[in-house]
């Protein structure tokens, strides 16, 4: 019966080899891909193109103008305390 000592040096000798087999697969993986992406003289962003995030700052277009004011709302979140209670569509743009 193997020991426990022996069984942890072996586990080891495992991870290393693992570690090492690893390290070779990226290294081929990541040669193979700049090959490719010179060959079809693609850009960072044709391989990772954006993930549908909004740029920040945009909210959206408004729908809603105050008259007196000139304030304007989208019609999303919070209604702004001009347009409360009152009928939404005499303030649509």
């Amino acid at each position: 019966m193997t020991s426990y000592t022996e069984l942890l040096a072996r586990k080891a000798e495992l991870d290393a080899q693992i570690a090492q087999a690893q390290a070779e697969a990226k290294a081929k993986a990541v040669t193979e891909a700049r090959a490719l992406i010179q060959e079809h003289g693609l850009t960072a962003a044709d391989v990772f193109p954006p993930q549908g995030k909004k740029p920040k700052g945009t909210v959206g277009a408004p729908k809603y103008r105050d008259p007196a004011t000139g304030a304007t709302w989208t019609g999303r979140g919070k209604p702004p305390n001009w347009i409360l209670g009152k009928e939404r569509e005499q303030f649509q743009i």
